[in-house]
């Protein structure tokens, strides 16, 4: 795959998408879980989001591995790339509850299901936890990544500001 974007690495540029969609995706998930009047109206426009978001997370490590080979190996950058790796099960978690709420509306709504009820129960809960689970990871990792990019940018040894003019 690619390791740049007209010059840039693409990673810095690719994470934007999971940064965006996973909390919209989340945010969409918790709604849907808990309001059914939205479920009814929302809930696939939430579970397009979360596809779009899910796709973006193996995409994003992809280019951090290409990126990770033309960066110093330090614990900072380890740390990052060890809390990345463990995004994609949450955001899968987020997307089968919105599938699962998705699935039970459309096909309960064919067959007027009895078990329907308590699957979307089921489905709500697996949503919102993975909701939660991948944005507070998304957080974690972003900072992660930040603070790996950006040690030691803005102070000189003698504790002064430092820009890239000094």
């Amino acid at each position: 795959m690619f390791s740049t974007i007209m010059g840039l690495p693409a990673h810095p540029l690719v994470i934007h998408a999971v940064v965006v969609l996973i909390p919209l995706a989340a945010l969409g998930a918790i709604v849907v879980a808990v309001w059914p009047a939205a479920r009814r109206r929302y809930a696939p426009l939430a579970l397009g989001v979360a596809t779009v978001a899910l796709l973006s997370v193996p995409l994003a490590t992809h280019t951090g591995e290409l990126l990770e080979s033309h960066v110093k190996r330090t614990p900072l950058v380890e740390r990052h790339t060890e809390m990345a790796d463990g995004l994609l099960p949450f955001a899968a978690l987020l997307w089968l509850g919105l599938a699962v709420l998705v699935f039970v509306r459309w096909y309960g709504a064919k067959r007027n299901v009895q078990w329907g009820r308590y699957l979307t129960a089921a489905a709500a809960i697996v949503a919102v936890v993975g909701a939660v689970a991948s944005g507070v990871q998304v957080v974690r990792i972003g900072h992660s990544g930040a603070t790996a990019a950006w040690h030691g940018v803005g102070t000189s040894s003698s504790g002064r500001a430092a820009g890239p003019h000094h």
